[in-house]
């Protein structure tokens, strides 16, 4: 029998909030004059990493005449814009709820910035305050982003009571490259991913939505 979860840990863009499409839309536009094309088989390579070093491979694969810098600053200045109106996915605020109202310790380890960060949660605090704590992904302690396990092993350090080992914290993802770093880090993990996404990763249950999460398969207590 597995070990019962006694924490849980959340990616934030494209599990708890619906910010993909924003990226969509700002890398498309900070391309349009170049000829590309944002595809997504490009933001899978893309997806979960830290944004300079996202911005990077994008550079290179498409051997765009800007640096990895200017392409974060460009595609930026439309994000900010639109960050503060992103929404909440379906399932969200029932399942934080839930395990809130269970006393299950619970926090976000994102690979947003702590500038974007704030940004994006600015209308989300009911959420936020659920949580012990945030990683970040200028966090000094996260040297590698993911799929690297580093973020969720810091996370895993930081609750005010500390799991008895990896196995007992459970990651919500998105992404495959988070669902790769939250195996890596020996935790068990359930994604979440994007219905176009072909050739997902290994992990402990695919959901279509949070709304079809049972707590009660991973020893949590079952919804009222």
């Amino acid at each position: 029998m597995s070990t019962a979860v006694s924490h849980v840990i959340f990616d934030l863009d494209g599990l708890l909030l619906d910010t993909e499409i924003l990226y969509d839309q700002a890398i498309q536009a900070v391309l349009d004059p170049f000829g590309h094309t944002y595809t997504y088989e490009l933001k899978k390579k893309l997806m979960g990493r830290k944004y300079h070093l996202a911005m990077e491979l994008l550079r290179t694969e498409l051997q765009v005449p800007l640096t990895a810098e200017e392409l974060v600053e460009q595609s930026m200045a439309h994000l900010r814009e639109s960050f503060v109106s992103c929404k909440e996915k379906a399932g969200v605020g029932r399942l934080i709820r839930h395990l809130a109202a269970a006393g299950i310790p619970m926090c976000i380890a994102t690979g947003s910035s702590s500038e974007d960060f704030e940004l994006k949660t600015r209308n989300h605090q009911e959420l936020l305050r659920q949580m012990e704590f945030t990683v970040k992904s200028d966090d000094p302690e996260v040297r590698h982003g993911k799929p690297n396990p580093d973020i969720f092993l810091v996370a895993m350090g930081r609750f005010r009571e500390p799991p008895a080992s990896p196995e007992c914290c459970l990651v919500f993802e998105d992404a495959p490259n988070g669902v790769e770093a939250a195996r890596a880090a020996g935790m068990r993990c359930v994604m979440v991913p994007d219905p176009r996404l072909e050739d997902l990763p290994k992990s402990d249950v695919i959901l279509k939505s949070l709304e079809e999460f049972n707590p009660t398969e991973f020893g949590l207590p079952a919804f009222d």
